[in-house]
């Protein structure tokens, strides 16, 4: 359900309190039921929580840091019906400012992140990342078209669910844009960024965590686009019951990791990498061939790590599952994964894609670069 447009352009730019939160976000605000509920942050993975949504480093937060992904997010994509350079730029500034007010400095671990869709970076000129759109998978036919694409991308993650809400009405009211499309999304901490899925499995063992390996993988090294990264976002119904109507050694097999503590079949401890060659006294292989494990390996693809941080989600009884968020430096990576996945994974048997867009999530802003200053200003 879209804002009202005269409410919007009548208000000031960031407003108080969620006045629009029924209007702005609708009925996929649903906090109460979701599939993840979080629990006990690891202190070892916080430490940087404080950061501010305006870097020092020329990043965005809410991407790397804080180091542990928030309990709570809310997506919200929307179509903009500025076009011009000008216009967009603008709207921008006043976003970046909207979010310098939503979260202060020193606010904890609440950020406030934003990307623009393929339209919007085309109207910035020249070749740049995140001009293309993601293309469609398996299944992807079935998605209506109204959860594909989008002009923005506000997510917003926090320790509190009603201050994460707050903050998002507040922004999408400063951007004066529809709402495409909004999901909410809770997860529990298993410490170095990991977190059961709905499946019950842990995620997020495999994602680049050095400085260096963020700089291979995740960040834009150059270009007006410098410091910003791609993000994916799709939404993906799972079949919970009739995956875990399966034996636990069935399930572990499908994903190629333990149940209990996410550590490779191939053996060693939850963090350690798979051992693709590894192999059973028979001639098998300890990690099947068409788990998620081995399918997902990027040494099929040829790309880097993508750097996960997903979220679960329940709407219904019957439509519930996983926020899959990713950021890579190309487009490319998720896209050779995916389609891997769609040929050999047998996970993909319980998954349903039911929202699927790309975002280039722009550099960091601070008082002396405006939000969009380096594609817009």
């Amino acid at each position: 359900m879209s804002p009202d447009r005269r409410q919007v352009l009548t208000s000031a730019a960031v407003v108080t309190g969620g006045a629009l939160a029924a209007s702005a976000i609708g009925r996929a605000v649903d906090w109460g039921r979701s599939s993840a509920p979080p629990g006990p942050r690891s202190t070892e993975d916080t430490q940087d929580s404080t950061q501010d949504s305006t870097q020092d480093d020329g990043h965005q937060s809410g991407v790397h840091r804080p180091a542990d992904p928030q309990a709570y997010a809310l997506l919200t994509v929307l179509d903009l019906e500025t076009t011009t350079r000008a216009e967009l730029g603008a709207m921008l500034r006043r976003l970046g400012e909207g979010i310098g007010a939503a979260v202060p400095a020193g606010s904890g671990d609440l950020t406030a992140t934003v990307g623009v869709g393929p339209r919007v970076v085309r109207a910035a000129g020249g070749s740049l990342p995140g001009s293309t759109p993601l293309p469609g998978f398996a299944g992807d036919d079935r998605i209506p078209s109204s959860y594909v694409g989008g002009d923005l991308l506000l997510a917003v993650h926090g320790p509190d669910a009603a201050a994460v809400e707050r903050v998002t009405n507040r922004l999408v009211s400063a951007t004066r844009g529809r709402v495409r499309w909004a999901q909410a999304g809770s997860r529990s901490s298993a410490g170095h960024g990991r977190a059961r899925n709905p499946l019950g499995f842990l995620d997020g063992v495999v994602v680049p965590r050095t400085d260096a390996e963020l700089a291979d993988d995740v960040w834009i090294p150059e270009g007006p686009a410098a410091g910003g990264t791609i993000c994916v976002v799709r939404r993906l119904r799972l079949d919970v019951d009739g995956f875990q109507a399966l034996p636990v050694r069935r399930q572990e097999r499908v994903i190629g990791r333990r149940h209990s503590d996410g550590a490779p079949l191939s053996g060693g401890g939850p963090l350690d990498q798979v051992d693709l060659s590894a192999k059973t006294p028979d001639g098998e292989y300890v990690v099947p061939l068409h788990s998620h494990a081995r399918a997902a390996h990027p040494s099929f693809t040829g790309s880097g790590l993508m750097l996960r941080r997903s979220y679960g989600y329940q709407n219904s009884a019957e439509d519930r599952g996983l926020l899959f968020i990713s950021f890579q430096r190309e487009l490319a990576t998720f896209v050779r994964t995916q389609q891997r996945l769609d040929e050999v994974d047998e996970l993909m048997g319980f998954s349903s894609p039911t929202a699927s867009a790309a975002f280039l999530v722009l550099p960091g802003f601070d008082d002396t670069r405006p939000l969009g200053a380096t594609l817009f200003g």
